[in-house]
């Protein structure tokens, strides 16, 4: 991911909004604006996966909605994001705007991508916890790991780090056991 800024001056929400609809992807993370290639295709299925799953117990279970990118996630005036995927729950509604989410979701995917994982990682990470966003799960579609981050205990150190073979649950997800394997499945 690049930057494409080259002031010294923060852009803000407004001048975001002012881009124009469409392609490329961009970001803005504490004030800067960034630009990133689209996603490789293991990249989309792993997000695909992720939708599926959650999306299959949300239809049977509904405590919430999930969005898959690109969608603005609008955390403060420098910061807009557009996570993998973003999970707000039934009681958070009212952070729902017709152009994207404003306010802290209760849950935040990034799938990470060469060109983005730093940011990710860092940056965004640290960006999250520092709004309230109570869980961060990190795919890492090279390692086959996924870093689930409690962002309200611990913003510093994922709680749990799983490797293909494991599994974990989520508060947001009761009695759902998501399964790496499945996250990590190739369709072709």
């Amino acid at each position: 991911m690049q930057t494409i800024q080259n002031q010294t001056e923060l852009l803000t929400v407004a001048d975001y909004c002012a881009l124009p609809e469409g392609g490329p992807r961009y970001q803005l993370i504490e004030g800067e604006l960034y630009m990133a290639p689209a996603p490789n295709r293991y990249h989309q299925e792993i997000c695909g996966n992720l939708y599926l799953i959650l999306r299959n117990y949300l239809a049977a279970h509904p405590g919430g909605v999930l969005y898959a990118a690109p969608l603005d996630l609008y955390l403060s005036e420098f910061d807009v994001f557009q996570p993998d995927l973003v999970f707000v729950s039934k009681a958070n509604r009212s952070i729902l705007a017709d152009d994207g989410v404003r306010g802290v979701p209760d849950l935040v995917i990034e799938v990470l991508s060469p060109a983005t994982a730093q940011l990710d990682k860092r940056s965004k990470r640290k960006i999250y916890a520092r709004h309230g966003v109570k869980e961060l799960w990190l795919v890492d579609p090279i390692l086959l790991q996924i870093h689930v981050y409690d962002l309200v205990r611990s913003p510093e150190k994922a709680a749990r780090v799983l490797e293909e073979d494991g599994s974990f649950e989520s508060p947001f997800f009761t009695g759902l056991t998501i399964r790496a394997r499945d996250v990590f499945a190739r369709q072709a």
